[in-house]
């Protein structure tokens, strides 16, 4: 008889639990450094071990399929905002948004100040939209063009636009992380915000300057004068120029700044680029179709255009939506049946010092992403974990909220398995190892809040506790 056995009333040993999670990022660490094979195979890997585990547990296959079925529940927004993405690259180069941005970019845009002027476009962009993916999309990747006509190091600069459009995201009160965030640890989003500040601005302003004095390195000396001048004349030999190509950019920011759904804005992204392709490139309604499937294709004969250009559509998303799909699937697994939560709850139950409560929670959350693949289901995770720990050490809600987004958020776009990771590395074109060195701020962000806890600056307390703590020292003091 099967067993219909309620799958919350069985939790692995902590034995079992750890097992499980080792043969996971046993088989990613073996698999990317010595197999050299592709990461849905290691993937998969990870679900057949888990769920053979579950099943010898006492779980039924059935429950097995339900939990991963759960775990692409939960993010199915995300992975249908996959497909958007696709569409509204290729649709915004067919209509000459990002060629007309990278037009005129590159008029503007000197190249000793290049790598600061990207992290702070990008960080302006994402505050004011809420969201790191729809500014890597369009002006980070119109920046990736400028970057590369200007001769600056491509992993420097994608390391920019992720620094950037995590920080206006994390900062911005339209973010759904964000929101996520301050709702797990059930706290005011404001207080999230202003907590999250104190850690988060010296992180940006260490950053601006690290960007700054790369820059240095790109004066004019390195500038080819004449490719940009070619790279200028193809884009505009092969499209329209005017400042009208901005349109669908400007639609997107207005709807996202009006805190419209992050679907029907980019669906209204898509829309006017396309009408901006019909009327102002002159492009066939069977071509601007075909574009959103397949992505735009250039064929100008200059390759620095031609690879910058030939980008965008479904398909071009499909090799990081197989990838969600699974981490997901996988992720639903581990959450369903306590694996993670299991293995978090022993390193967390003896924990009595503050300092380490924070690095522990940072590194969850790190951990988190890895297991999981979905930065959503971890942040709702570790604020279900650590709310009781954070309570009993006298620390405010906002305090977890804060750690939650500096474990979580900040490592979600440099994993390369989870479906940030995956997202930024399509649209940026490289892998994440080659900007993660690069990604200052999402580096040094985590590790200036751990060394501030363990150097007792900017830890948040209740009142109460505070009291307790000071009659205790009293009463020590007296004894003596």
């Amino acid at each position: 008889m099967e067993n219909t056995k309620n799958s919350k009333a069985i939790r692995p040993s902590f034995s079992l639990a750890l097992i499980a999670m080792s043969l996971i990022v046993g088989f990613l660490i073996v698999g990317i450094m010595f197999w050299k094979v592709d990461l849905h195979v290691l993937i998969i890997l990870g679900i057949i071990s888990t769920s053979v585990i579950s099943v010898a547990i006492g779980y039924t296959w059935t429950q097995v399929q339900g939990a991963m079925t759960k775990g692409l529940s939960r993010a199915i927004v995300a992975l249908f905002i996959f497909i958007l993405i696709g569409m509204l690259v290729g649709s915004w180069i067919d209509s000459g948004t990002v060629p007309a941005l990278i037009y005129y970019g590159l008029d503007l845009l000197n190249p000793v100040f290049f790598l600061p002027a990207t992290l702070i476009l990008c960080s302006m962009m994402s505050l004011a939209t809420g969201s790191c993916w729809g500014t890597a999309s369009t002006i980070g990747l119109a920046l990736m063009g400028i970057g590369q006509s200007l001769g600056v190091p491509l992993p420097i600069v994608a390391g920019a636009v992720v620094s950037g459009s995590v920080f206006g995201d994390k900062m911005s009160p339209a973010s759904d992380t964000t929101n996520l965030a301050s709702i797990s640890a059930e706290v005011d989003l404001y207080e999230h915000i202003k907590a999250m500040s104190y850690t988060s601005i010296p992180a940006y302003l260490i950053a601006l300057i690290l960007y700054a004095v790369i820059g240095l390195q790109y004066g004019e000396s390195f500038v080819d004068v004449q490719q940009i001048e070619v790279i200028k004349d193809t884009l505009s030999t092969q499209f329209e120029i005017n400042y009208w190509l901005l349109s669908p950019i400007i639609v997107l920011l207005i709807l996202n700044m009006a805190k419209v759904q992050p679907l029907p804005s980019m669906m209204a992204g898509i829309i006017v680029a396309n009408i901006v392709s019909l009327v102002i490139q002159g492009t066939s309604f069977s071509d601007v179709l075909t574009v959103l499937n397949s992505g735009y294709s250039s064929e100008t004969g200059v390759d620095v255009v031609d690879k910058l250009l030939s980008r965008g559509g479904i398909q071009s998303m499909m090799w990081t939506f197989s990838l969600a799909l699974l981490a997901l699937s996988l992720g639903g697994i581990l959450d369903e049946m306590k694996f993670l939560e299991v293995v978090v709850e022993r390193i967390i139950e003896r924990i009595e010092s503050l300092s380490h409560m924070v690095s522990i929670t940072v590194v969850s959350g790190v951990l988190g992403n890895m297991a999981l693949g979905e930065n959503y289901l971890t942040t709702i995770l570790m604020g279900r974990l650590f709310r009781g720990p954070y309570a009993h050490l006298g620390l405010q809600k906002r305090m977890l909220s804060r750690c939650v987004e500096e474990g979580v958020t900040l490592s979600a776009p440099l994993i390369p398995w989870t479906t940030s990771g995956a997202f930024f590395a399509v649209t940026l074109g490289m892998n994440n190892m080659a900007f993660l060195p690069y990604s200052f701020f999402n580096i040094l962000n985590p590790i200036i809040s751990i060394v501030l806890a363990y150097c007792g600056v900017f830890i948040f307390k209740n009142e109460i506790s505070q009291v307790v703590v000071k009659k205790q020292s009293a009463t020590k003091s007296t004894a003596i």
